[in-house]
């Protein structure tokens, strides 16, 4: 009669960890040289990276959960200043921002968002305001039919983020912890990837011997104890997958380290995101730069309404109805962002700002003394990587789609953190029933990689080093993984000889 291969209490035949008994010895050896040989080493790094990396993970999903509800949430709390009751005519966006400065004359006038659409404020944007944080300017929302401000709020990035999405949207890129807490979120998105993809390996793999599409996708309802939170845990980690492996690759493209290094290979393949030059012909340099714009009250450093001047001062420049006009003619529908010349020499930038489906991302540059457009940007022409790339963020932060897109990413998020939680109960399962002194299961056994061919092995060292280099923080956890790795097995050894001895 043929034995039985006994299996270690945390080996049971449908669990992970289990040896492949099926199939004669032949087989077995043609396993070893393939999926079967490496799928230790893949198992290995997918629950120490689970173990160690889920907690960044965890916060990342909980937090991310947060900002996809920022957005409908934004528009209950900021009702107030952001829709009005839609009137008959608007009156001249010079005229409102003059309504803005007299109500908030601190501060610097950067930039000027007309109402999108009726009902809608519009918003003025002030800069270098006392108390406000730095890096972000003051919102004064003013109503376009009465002039009426409604309010004023701070405002961060080039979706307007209003405070309470700015803050859940700090807690989820840094803890509110700065530079330093953006290594949390690069380091969980640096191994979200590895654990997603891997993930999917061992559960096709598990399930190679029964090819249908249900025992794939859907848990297995009959299950009981671990092979039940196993079964859910890999259905959906499989549906999941291609969503967390998306969120990882879009999150790195701004990380501090990795997004820098994208950003270097994006530059020398040609395909940085174009900008508009702000720079004005040079016969009208100095006569430009922050004149005052026509229709509006005299504000400092602004020039006057009438466009009277003492002898030797810049004249009024063309002001920004007519720079409006001129971006409407050019194709800039709403919504737009007008931004004002910085200095002497420089231009009115018009941009359109909707990051939803179809993208409007078209800019041109406006010489404030002439009126004439000096430069233009379009979206059409970007380079493909700078689109793709745009595109990806938009969908990242859930405005490509609006509120499909916000749903889609709670859902992802939702399953990220189920996923982990299964995690940790199934290790938790793995314990051994007879030594209630371990809490978890035992560790995966060393040596995986011995197991790999050569051939393959010699394939995978210079990929991780060319992921290690692109990724930092990946390189730089898996080599800390591996020293101490190598280390607890030099001392487990050394514990091991002296017992050996003894005995």
């Amino acid at each position: 009669m043929p034995t039985e291969q006994r299996l270690a209490p945390s080996q049971t035949p449908d669990s992970p960890d289990a040896p492949d008994t099926t199939g004669s010895g032949a087989e077995r050896a043609v396993r070893r040289t393939g999926w079967a040989a490496l799928r230790p080493l893949v198992l290995r790094l997918h629950f120490y990276a689970g173990v160690l990396i889920a907690p960044f993970l965890l916060v990342a999903a909980v937090t991310g959960l947060l900002y996809a509800a920022s957005f409908q949430a934004e528009k209950v709390v900021y009702a107030h200043e952001l829709s009005v009751p839609v009137g008959k005519a608007e009156r001249p966006l010079s005229q409102q921002v003059a309504d803005a400065r007299k109500s908030h004359p601190e501060g610097k006038l950067a930039a000027v968002r007309p109402a999108p659409r009726p009902g809608d404020t519009t918003r003025v944007l002030l800069s270098d305001v006392p108390g406000v944080s730095a890096g972000k300017q003051l919102a004064v929302f003013v109503d376009p039919y009465t002039g009426n401000v409604r309010g004023a709020l701070e405002t961060y990035g080039s979706t307007g983020a209003l405070p309470l999405r700015t803050w859940l949207g700090s807690l989820h890129r840094d803890l509110h912890l700065g530079e330093t807490g953006r290594l949390y979120s690069e380091l969980a998105a640096s191994w979200l990837w590895v654990v997603a993809g891997g993930g999917v390996a061992l559960w096709i793999g598990r399930k190679r011997r029964n090819r249908g599409l249900r025992a794939l996708a859907l848990p297995d309802r009959t299950a009981t104890g671990r092979r039940r939170t196993l079964s859910w845990h890999g259905a959906v980690g499989l549906w999941a997958a291609g969503g967390l492996v998306f969120l990882s690759a879009t999150g790195l493209t701004w990380s501090a380290y990795a997004g820098a290094n994208i950003g270097e290979l994006r530059e020398s393949l040609g395909q940085a995101t174009p900008t508009v030059s702000t720079a004005v012909a040079e016969h009208h340099a100095g006569q430009g730069g922050s004149a005052g714009m026509s229709g509006m009250p005299d504000m400092p450093g602004r020039g006057n309404a009438k466009g009277s001047r003492p002898s030797g001062a810049a004249p009024a420049d063309v002001g920004i109805d007519k720079v409006l006009r001129t971006a409407r003619a050019q194709g800039l529908t709403n919504p737009v962002e007008i931004g004002l010349p910085t200095d002497k020499g420089t231009a009115y930038v018009v941009k359109q700002v909707q990051r939803s489906w179809p993208e409007k991302q078209d800019a041109i540059a406006v010489d404030p003394a002439t009126g004439k457009v000096t430069d233009v940007s379009r979206f059409a022409d970007h380079p493909v990587l700078a689109k793709l790339t745009r595109y990806g963020i938009d969908l990242h932060t859930g405005t490509l789609f609006g509120l499909a897109n916000q749903i889609a990413l709670a859902a992802l998020a939702l399953a990220l953190i189920f996923l982990i939680l299964w995690g940790y109960r199934m290790w938790w399962q793995r314990r051994p029933t007879r030594d209630r002194a371990l809490p978890f299961g035992r560790p995966l056994p060393r040596g995986a990689w011995r197991q790999v061919p050569l051939p393959v092995l010699i394939a995978l060292v210079p990929a991780v080093a060319v992921v290690g280099r692109l990724v930092p923080l990946l390189g730089l956890s898996l080599v800390a993984f591996l020293a101490v790795d190598i280390a607890l097995g030099a001392l487990s050894r050394r514990r091991r000889v002296p017992a050996t001895t003894a005995g």
